[in-house]
């Protein structure tokens, strides 16, 4: 067997083999104001495998958390989709379950500490929050800033 074709196979199955241990790892998220805070739990998530983005409707924002976002779900998806860590951005349910993870072949969920629901502890990683950022947070500074300039006219 000639050299060049040895190292083409060895190449080959290298690469065979370290994509398949790629795992997919889903960070689900609301981004209704993108933030600092986002984007550290996304490059963290990348550590693990190949970031996948699981994005909540506007429908599902404004069943339970009363308001329709600022930015329409394409738009939120087009800016989640430019950040370098994220592979590729789906649609998941608000809180996200099994369903979600077996339905995009995801390998486990990536979370903040604020998880609400109960999951199983083999299909998730819980990652600390970036402290003092929200979008709330975010929203709530912009409404006093905005309420302040109309006292001023």
């Amino acid at each position: 067997m000639n050299t060049n074709l040895l190292v083409y196979k060895i190449l080959d199955l290298t690469y065979n083999t370290l994509m398949k241990e790629k795992k997919r790892i889903l960070v689900d998220m609301s981004v209704t104001l993108l933030h600092h805070g986002h984007v550290r739990i996304l490059k963290q998530a990348s550590n693990y495998g190949d970031v996948i983005v699981g994005l909540t409707s506007d429908k599902d924002l404004k069943k339970y958390k009363g308001y329709l976002p600022e930015l329409k779900y394409c738009h939120r998806k087009e800016i989640i989709e430019s950040i370098r860590y994220v592979k590729e951005v789906v649609n998941v349910n608000f809180y996200t379950d099994e369903k979600d993870l077996k339905k995009n072949k995801i390998d486990f969920l990536i979370h903040g500490n604020d998880l609400k629901k109960k999951f199983n502890k083999n299909k998730i990683k819980i990652l600390k929050r970036t402290k003092g950022i929200s979008s709330s947070l975010l929203r709530k500074k912009a409404a006093k800033i905005f309420k302040n300039l109309n006292n001023i006219k």
